[in-house]
């Protein structure tokens, strides 16, 4: 039944986050059925209690609630196109990355095939998967997350719906994930100048957190200087980001770690002050970045 604890559940792709998922499932005492491109992947969840469907069909055909994590949306299309007849009356989570633009031509493909559609996003790591402050949200129909959310929080107890739109979870993905990289390679970048200087990488690690911590407090500030488009208040201003570029060449040249990688980084503070924005907060890089219609 819808809701209930013991709902049964088919996962679609076992990768690192797909077992994670279905093991999620398993250890709350849903009916778990499993399927992958490769078989053998199937093995330990099969020891822990899932069933392995012999074909994408069977899998598909054996549950209320069809759970797909694969790489993009063309995959999750391509791997379930035999099975589209069985995924008629079921509701369908696709768990993957991709664009809004993907998403929405996923919810056009699955509905197209009597399909209810939710476009989902785990915001997390595979070992955190079934935690109670993991997130996962969810965009499209409404009815499928009201009748089957209790199920899905066992894989995150922080679970969301964004609203109806198909491509809410995917927007977000990219929204909240586009800070990812650029904090990586940063820690990165840190951690090869370190190195540079016989520095054990770890004995930067709190200083760091520290660092994202004061960097996670002033994103609701910034937040609400982009809402108003009001960035005269600036606490930390382009200028004062644009003078702190030469300390990167500075970097290089003492530890040859390579910084080129902020050069777009550097431009985009450039192109800023041209539009007038050098006295303004940083945040008003937001509207450098926004092309003009004709270009987007």
């Amino acid at each position: 039944m819808a809701g209930d604890e013991r709902t049964p559940v088919t996962v679609i792709g076992l990768g690192s986050m797909g077992r994670a998922l279905a093991g999620a499932f398993i250890d709350a005492g849903h009916p778990t059925t499993v399927w992958n491109r490769t078989p053998g992947r199937a093995a330990p969840l099969v020891a822990e209690g899932a069933v392995h469907a012999g074909t994408v069909e069977a899998a598909v055909a054996a549950s209320p609630l069809v759970v797909t994590c694969l790489t993009t949306f063309e995959d999750t299309r391509s791997v379930l196109e035999p099975a589209g007849a069985a995924l008629s009356g079921r509701a369908l989570v696709t768990l993957n990355s991709g664009s809004p633009a993907g998403a929405r031509t996923m919810a056009a493909w699955a509905t197209g095939r009597g399909a209810r559609f939710l476009g989902g996003a785990v915001k997390n790591v595979p070992a955190a998967v079934g935690a109670p402050d993991t997130l996962l949200y969810y965009g499209g129909d409404k009815a499928v997350f009201d009748a089957y959310e209790e199920t899905l929080k066992a894989l995150g107890g922080d679970t969301v719906h964004l609203g109806d739109e198909a491509d809410l979870a995917a927007l977000y993905e990219m929204a909240v994930g586009a800070t990812l990289l650029p904090a990586l390679v940063g820690f990165f970048q840190g951690a090869a100048a370190l190195q540079a200087r016989g520095l054990e990488v770890s004995s930067m690690v709190g200083f760091a957190g520290s660092w994202l911590d004061m960097i996670k407090s002033l994103l609701p500030v910034y937040a609400r200087e982009i809402d108003s488009g009001d960035y005269t208040d600036a606490a930390s201003s382009v200028n004062l980001f644009l003078a702190g570029t030469a300390h990167d060449a500075d970097l290089t040249s003492e530890t040859n770690v390579d910084t080129a990688w902020l050069a777009p980084l550097h431009d985009l503070l450039r192109r800023a002050v041209e539009a007038g924005h050098g006295d303004h907060s940083i945040s008003a890089l937001t509207e450098v970045l926004r092309k003009p219609e004709r270009e987007a």
